[in-house]
Parts: structure tokens; sequence; C-alpha cells
């Protein structure tokens, strides 16, 4: 029988308390599953936060994830993987080692692309990229190619909220 992997966003409303996180991670941990990101942040109400949650997983294996969940301070779970979402990641790229035409070009890119120059000096600048995980990705593929082993690369992980009308994944 063939296992099937599909990739996977859960998003979870839980108690904003010490340790909350790290049993929820350490669930993830203990049972040999794998995040691709966790992201976690307070909600509107103080007394609780949000998880968005990326990983690849099987049918079977997501089952038992999800009851896992719910064994600890988790007070709502939502299914992003089939639903219309808006989702956003967080990325810095920094450029080394620039001359003063290869500032030209990453402030041309930055334009072209949307992108935020949030600090510069004289040999780096530092982006900010807030786009789907595809799209930064096509981003580090393309600063990559045109700054070869002068990048360094932060990824934030994604978050993710229910559309109100245009899905963005």
């Amino acid at each position: 029988m063939e296992v099937h992997m599909k990739k996977r966003c859960i998003s979870a409303y839980v108690e904003n308390q010490i340790g909350v996180l790290a049993k929820i991670s350490g669930l993830f941990a203990g049972k040999n599953y794998n995040l691709d990101t966790l992201t976690v942040g307070e909600t509107e109400d103080p007394t609780m936060s949000r998880m968005t949650i990326d990983l690849t997983c099987d049918d079977l294996t997501y089952e038992q994830i999800i009851k896992q969940l719910n064994r600890v301070e988790v007070i709502k779970v939502i299914d992003f993987t089939d639903m219309p979402i808006t989702k956003k990641e967080l990325l810095f790229i920094k450029v080394n080692s620039c001359k003063e035409a290869d500032k030209q070009e990453i402030f041309r890119i930055a334009q072209t692309f949307d992108l935020l120059v949030v600090d510069y000096n004289r040999k780096s600048v530092l982006i900010q990229c807030v786009k789907t995980v595809s799209k930064n990705n096509d981003m580090i593929a393309l600063f990559k190619d045109m700054f070869v082993n002068r990048i360094e690369v932060v990824r934030g992980g994604s978050v993710a909220i229910e559309a109100l009308s245009t899905p963005d994944k």
C-alpha cells in the first residue's frame, strides 16, 4: 500500500500559558512527527495564542496529530489544508560584500517585486519579503543566483487565516 504524503496547514488556538508551546512541540517530537514550520503569537484575547502549523504527512499520521493536539491545552483546531486561506511568511535576505552596482540592483529588485529594504550600510543590504512560501522560495533563488555565496536567509514561518474572498496560499 502506497502512503500518500500531503502538505497540511493547521491553525490551533491554545491557552497563552508558559509551557504550552513546549508541550505541543514536544508532542510532535515525541511521536517523530516533523514540522515544516510552527508560528505562534498572542491573539486579540491575551489569554489565548494562535499557532499556525505546517507539516507534510499521510492521512493516518494526520489523524493521530489531531487527536494528540486535543489532549493538551488546545482550545480549538482548524484544518486549513483544503480551505481558502490567506497565508504569508516573513523572510529576511541580507546581501553582503556589496559594491555600489550591487546595491543599485538590489534596490531595483526590491522595487520590482514589492520588497522592503529595511536596512543597509556600506557593504550590506537587508531586504524584507512578506509573501507566500512559494514566492519567497523564488526570491531566495533569485538572490542566490545573482549574489552567489553572499546572502544570509532567515525565515519566520507562515501565518494563516481564513480568506474573506480571494485565497492566497
